[in-house]
């Protein structure tokens, strides 16, 4: 089966060969071969992986000499109720595309490429091993629009890549339809996203499990935190965020 799926990949990309999301040009087969498939070589230069050191709470990177307390100010005032946030790369360029290519034009194929970035992640892996990884979740009406929440389909994408018994629960259901994020200030997203949140129906919790909240990108954190409050007051003190992007 195998075999056989690379064979009708490939025949697929003679015919309609694969576009970079960023620059819209031809994706070569070897640069798909290098690792990325709807990201060209030179593009994915353009990647800006985070790593080690960065915030602790929204995973964004501290650049230079690092000294002293460190304070971010993408996340200062937050006040986070999960204990620690990582992201694997910068929402920018590529990153970006790749991320509203999946949103916003239903560009599930490149769930491949975003799977392959986190791979080359390995400090959000590290915090996703044997984690149970809880989507974001979108209201059902939102759901029903798009055809899928992207959060889910990234903490998918983020267990298959973690391996080592991570697997994903939806612990969380979204009871108000609220209106776009994307506007808005940290101080009109809280407001915003005020009981927005709550437990799913049905899953049962153990406050000992080590669970890892995950989104596609870390903005201002008022949603991942709005979802951290809904597990935490329900005894899950063992929690983290993970997202692809920040910014």
């Amino acid at each position: 089966m195998n075999a056989l799926a690379q064979l009708v990949r490939g025949v697929g990309d003679v015919v309609f060969p694969p576009v970079c999301v960023q620059c819209r040009g031809l994706v070569e087969r070897a640069e798909a071969a290098g690792g990325f498939r709807h990201v060209c070589a030179r593009c994915a230069r353009q990647i800006d992986y985070v790593t080690p050191p960065h915030c602790t709470t929204c995973g964004h990177p501290f650049y230079g000499e690092v000294a002293g307390e460190r304070i971010c100010p993408h996340c200062e005032g937050l006040a986070p109720a999960f204990r620690e946030g990582r992201t694997a790369v910068l929402s920018k360029g590529p990153a970006r595309a790749l991320v509203h290519e999946l949103k916003y034009h239903k560009g599930l194929f490149v769930l491949r490429d975003m799977e392959e970035i986190f791979r080359r992640s390995p400090h959000v892996l590290a915090l996703a091993r044997g984690a149970v990884l809880v989507p974001v979740p979108l209201h059902p009406r939102k759901q029903r629009e798009r055809g899928f929440n992207q959060s889910a389909l990234l903490a998918e994408a983020l267990a298959r890549a973690a391996g080592a018994g991570a697997r994903v629960a939806a612990l969380l259901r979204r009871t108000a339809d609220t209106v776009s994020q994307t506007h808005h200030d940290r101080r009109a997203r809280q407001a915003n996203l005020k009981n927005a949140f709550a437990l799913a129906r049905g899953p049962a919790l153990n406050p000992a499990q080590h669970l890892v909240l995950v989104d596609d990108v870390f903005t201002t954190g008022s949603t991942l935190n709005s979802c951290a409050l809904v597990l935490r007051r329900a005894g899950c003190l063992n929690l983290d965020v993970v997202t692809f992007g920040h910014g």
